[in-house]
């Protein structure tokens, strides 16, 4: 009896789906979806081969307690996300690796479905935490993560990738923030319901500012990027190893800032 509870909970997981706007999200397993993910991830990243994530891994990924979300529009995939299983302090997570969605869907909600899919398959197995790691210095996804999915961040990983061949990275070492999502924290509920995250920030909060420029920089002056790049590193890792937790960004007179909180404040 207990046998047959499971296989139909993985039953029901297998066919949750989401259909909006013509765009349907739901769970990918057959090889023909995970070619189709290999095929985005080329478009999105422009990667040579030794970067690629490649077939088999969405296949382990999809069979051993991970996640391959696709998002569709008719029969064509144009955005997945893919995340591995793992295990910390004696409790599951899931740690997402890939977020893709092609240009022609973006500002339409797709990533933002993509995720919250994945928050109602990782609830329905009894998983409380999702982190992903993310370029520190590319704004609008930290705007994404902390202002409308509720994430913080209080690790920084230098160089976590090692330099890739993708023209996303600009050849700059791969420094990542890594993203905790709690996934039934007040912060979480509050940002999911169309509100703020942090009602009010504490008075102890520190910025960190990414200049306007630096987009720029990276193709007229990689050599400054980098500079700009290894001092932030050293602000970020200083203030995080002090206790202070990334939770928002905004908008500055010269760029946008980080907003970092006392841990005990949150």
């Amino acid at each position: 009896m207990k046998q047959q509870r499971t296989n139909k909970s993985k039953r029901n997981r297998s066919q949750r789906t989401d259909l909006r706007n013509g765009i349907l999200i739901r769970s990918c397993r057959r090889i023909e979806d995970f070619e189709a993910c290999l095929q985005v991830e080329r478009k999105v990243w422009q990667s040579a081969d030794v970067d690629v994530v490649p077939i088999p891994l969405f296949v382990v990924a999809a069979e051993t307690g991970g996640q391959v979300i696709g998002a569709f529009h008719g029969r064509e995939l144009i955005g997945f996300t893919l995340a591995i299983a793992g295990w910390r302090d004696s409790k599951p997570f899931l740690h997402s690796h890939m977020t893709a969605v092609l240009s022609d869907y973006w500002d339409r909600g797709v990533g933002r479905r993509l995720k919250r899919f994945q928050r109602e398959d990782a609830l329905a197995r009894g998983i409380n935490l999702i982190e992903w790691t993310f370029d520190p210095l590319i704004t609008k996804n930290a705007y994404f993560n902390f202002m409308r999915l509720g994430a913080i961040a209080r690790r920084y990983l230098p160089n976590a990738y090692g330099i890739t061949t993708s023209p996303l990275h600009a050849g700059l070492p791969t420094d990542r923030l890594v993203a905790e999502w709690h996934l039934r924290s007040p912060r979480v509920l509050r940002v999911l319901a169309g509100k703020r995250a942090t009602p009010a920030f504490s008075k102890k909060t520190v910025r960190i500012t990414i200049p306007s420029t630096l987009d720029d920089l990276k193709s007229s002056d990689p050599s400054a990027a980098a500079v700009i790049q290894s001092q932030l590193r050293a602000e970020f890792l200083n203030l995080l190893g002090k206790g202070y937790v990334a939770t928002a960004v905004a908008p500055s007179e010269s760029g946008v800032d980080y907003i970092l909180e006392p841990g005990k404040a949150l």
